[in-house]
């Protein structure tokens, strides 16, 4: 009769696989990434959009040649030396329109971003807040509600004019973050009621734990619609104050390309390409950031999903 051992060895247990905090995150942008690109005019929109930032990116090799150039025939017309001619001042178009593309993006990404952030930290706070410094927030978010963003965004510029790229964002950020505290806002103060922020509140978490680790994550859907949002007014704004001559002339953008055809009396003299092509790329690159926003409101409305956004 064949004995049987001590102490069987026990079955190996596979180890279960590490899930560190970059794999989730990896996997939740996989995730979401999936649902907005599902997406029929969010599609759309991610590839005008890639297009733009590899142009801004790779504009030194793109054009063919200096956007500050200026030794050649002015108001020349196509031809396969200058494909949309030259501008009054003898300068090539396409290199400053393939060039103009930076400023754009680096002032949408940033003012945006900036923007975002400054309206995520409000609406946090005024939403979660139930004393006084909820009024005095209220009272500030209200006021820059109800001051008109342009004029507001004129006078402010206009009074730190000469300043480049950093007074456009600066202008942008602080007429830009009101609107998305208040719809953050909303949103945290449906959160706060909820069962796990209750639970998480019993436990001992501290406030500012339950803010950031309870009810930010909840809200990714909304903050990313709220960045394209942001990002969309800043590229418009700072095409028009640089058109309205408050920008740096000297810096070139789809918006100083705008300034400049004006001064010079473009359409009069038949160079109609100068307004039309910078004009265009604005138009294009806003409608992408807006179509991109479709995609992204499906990841908080399941609704939106359906058909693909068709």
């Amino acid at each position: 009769m064949t004995s049987l051992p001590a102490n069987p060895p026990s079955p190996t247990v596979p180890a279960a696989p590490v899930r560190t905090g970059a794999l989730r995150a990896l996997q939740v942008f996989g995730r979401s990434f999936g649902t907005v690109w599902s997406n029929g005019k969010a599609r759309v929109g991610l590839v005008i959009l890639a297009v733009f930032v590899l142009v801004a990116i790779f504009a030194p090799v793109l054009a063919p040649y200096s956007p500050h150039a200026n030794d050649f025939t002015p108001d020349a017309g196509g031809s396969s030396a200058h494909l949309l001619g030259t501008t009054g001042a003898g300068e090539d178009v396409l290199s400053q329109l393939l060039y103009g593309a930076r400023v754009s993006i680096v002032v949408g990404f940033v003012a945006g971003g900036l923007s975002t952030l400054v309206a995520v930290a409000v609406g946090l706070s005024w939403g979660y807040l139930r004393n006084w410094l909820g009024e005095v927030v209220n009272f500030v978010v209200n006021l820059f509600l109800v001051v008109p963003g342009l004029p507001l965004m004129i006078i402010i510029a206009a009074y730190l004019q000469n300043g480049g790229l950093p007074v456009i964002v600066l202008v942008v950020v602080i007429t830009g973050w009101a609107w998305g505290a208040r719809v953050l806002r909303a949103q945290t103060q449906s959160l706060r009621s909820r069962d796990f922020v209750t639970a998480a509140l019993f436990s001992g978490e501290s406030a500012s734990r339950v803010v950031f680790r309870e009810i930010l994550p909840n809200m990714t859907s909304m903050i990313a619609g709220s960045f394209f949002g942001a990002a969309t007014a800043a590229v418009l704004a700072e095409s028009g104050l640089s058109f309205l001559g408050l920008g740096d002339p000297f810096t070139v953008s789809w918006g100083s390309m705008l300034y400049w055809a004006q001064n010079s009396n473009a359409l009069l003299t038949g160079q109609w390409v100068l307004l039309f092509a910078p004009g265009l790329c604005v138009a294009l690159l806003a409608t992408a950031m807006t179509l991109v926003n479709f995609g992204v409101d499906g990841l908080s409305n399941p609704r939106l999903r359906e058909g693909n956004g068709r």
